[in-house]
């Protein structure tokens, strides 16, 4: 038998440990490694930023413009037919739901692939204010005045399960806006043609309360937690302050001429108002009820919207054919967003999606519509601001040059701008870190 010495071979036993400990050492670090840089990935991809859905009357035909609120460009433009006045996004982000006025339908846009993939017939004239319930599964959507129908005055309740309409909820004179409250249970619609506010049962889809309000309101939205309702009032000049309990008006707050649409900051500390008339927006303190801040903007602002994590309001300027960005915390203008090439011709309505993964494509192709919508019948119907606005429409319908279609071709690269690409550097930068480390 051979037999080696042991000291031949021998190696320092401090020598062994120092070894063991730097290898696991390094495994160690190449493991937290891969586990920081799969964390960041999910959270970029679940905190990124989302998208801005504006309804404009387009100039072949009604469309959509997708705006990144990361960037603040364009990355997607969707044809959706008739005259788009209101928009709306599922809690989940998966689905846009468009009210196309003059043609008496919805049209449900697929955010995964920014094209229409279904079209709800409302069976009422004329939709104008759309919202969604907080679990997804319905869809409301207003019906307004007509002169030819006078019961065309009513809500349609679209299941979204089966994108088909499985109620009519009967209101009141011209019903144009709509709001849910966080919990689902209590819709409030805004009747403008009568002054009042309806409160509706959702289970039982039936009137409550109807709450006198201010002169002919137009716009109407409830607070995160559900305790308070604003109203726009268009004709007086100022917004009324509803307590959910009670359903009674606690406040009354004067703002600029001609109050349109209302947003609430997720915190529900503040309440923005655009003033079509003043070219501006009001800015409310919820907890006092007063005008901190008037915030000049486009000429003639019709939508507005709050980001998710209250940072930005985006406000559509119908008559300056873009929309503008305002910053929460200085209640400064930042940012103008056009379309450049593809003009957002008098944007309307505007709703902003959930912080989800926004690393999709967004598909939409130039549609040439051969059918005019006929709005003269309807015109002698609408208030002052929306005659104005088919005004606009008839006049710019005859003046666009072909050159302005709908086409997302030209923002390919944009559209990618809100992938979360933080997340994945920052854990390229982590990996690397822990490579020097171990080297050393």
């Amino acid at each position: 038998m051979l037999t080696i010495q042991i000291d031949t071979f021998s190696i320092p036993f401090s020598s062994i440990a120092i070894f063991n400990k730097a290898h696991r050492g390094d495994i160690f670090i190449r493991a937290l490694g891969i586990t920081v840089l799969v964390i960041l990935i999910l959270a970029g991809a679940a905190c990124a930023a989302p998208f801005a859905y504006v309804a404009s009357l387009g100039v072949d035909t009604g469309t959509v413009f997708v705006i990144d609120t990361a960037t603040d460009n364009l990355t997607a433009v969707v044809p959706v037919g008739g005259w788009p006045e209101s928009v709306a996004v599922n809690s989940a982000g998966t689905k846009v739901y468009v009210a196309t006025g003059f043609d008496p339908t919805v049209s449900i846009i697929d955010t995964a692939t920014n094209t229409v993939s279904n079209t709800v017939n409302t069976g009422g004239s004329y939709p104008w204010g759309v919202a969604v319930n907080p679990a997804g599964t319905r869809v409301y959507v207003t019906n307004r005045y007509s002169v030819a129908d006078n019961d065309s005055n009513n809500i349609s309740v679209i299941d979204t399960a089966t994108n088909s309409v499985t109620a009519m909820i009967n209101i009141g004179i011209s019903t144009v806006n709509v709001a849910i409250t966080p919990d689902g249970e209590k819709i409030y619609a805004v009747n403008s043609r009568n002054n009042t506010t309806s409160v509706i049962d959702a289970a039982t889809k039936k009137v409550t309360v109807t709450v006198p309000v201010g002169d002919h309101p137009s716009d109407i939205a409830v607070t995160p937690n559900g305790n308070k309702v604003y109203v726009t009032n268009t004709g007086s000049n100022d917004i009324s302050v509803l307590n959910t309990e009670t359903n009674t008006v606690t406040a009354t707050v004067p703002v600029e001429d001609g109050p349109g649409d209302i947003a609430v900051t997720p915190d529900g500390t503040k309440v923005y108002v655009a003033n079509w008339k003043s070219n501006n927006v009001s800015v409310i303190d919820a907890t006092t009820n007063t005008v901190t801040a008037t915030v000049p903007v486009g000429s003639y602002p019709r939508g507005i919207a709050v980001t998710p994590d209250g940072k930005k309001i985006y406000v559509t300027n119908a008559e300056s054919d873009n929309v503008s960005v305002i910053d929460t915390d200085t209640n400064k203008v930042t940012a103008t967003v056009n379309s450049g090439k593809y003009t957002i011709n008098y944007p309307t309505g505007v709703a902003i999606g959930p912080f989800i993964d926004s690393n999709m494509t967004g598909q939409s192709t130039r549609v040439a519509s051969n059918a005019n919508e006929d709005t003269e019948a309807e015109e002698d119907n609408l208030p002052f601001e929306e005659k104005k606005a088919v005004e606009l429409n008839n006049s710019k319908n005859n003046n666009s040059e072909s050159d302005n279609g709908s086409s997302s071709s030209g923002n390919e690269s944009s559209k990618k701008n809100s992938t979360p690409g933080f997340g994945l550097l920052s854990g390229l930068a982590c990996l690397f870190g822990g490579w020097k480390f171990r080297k050393k």
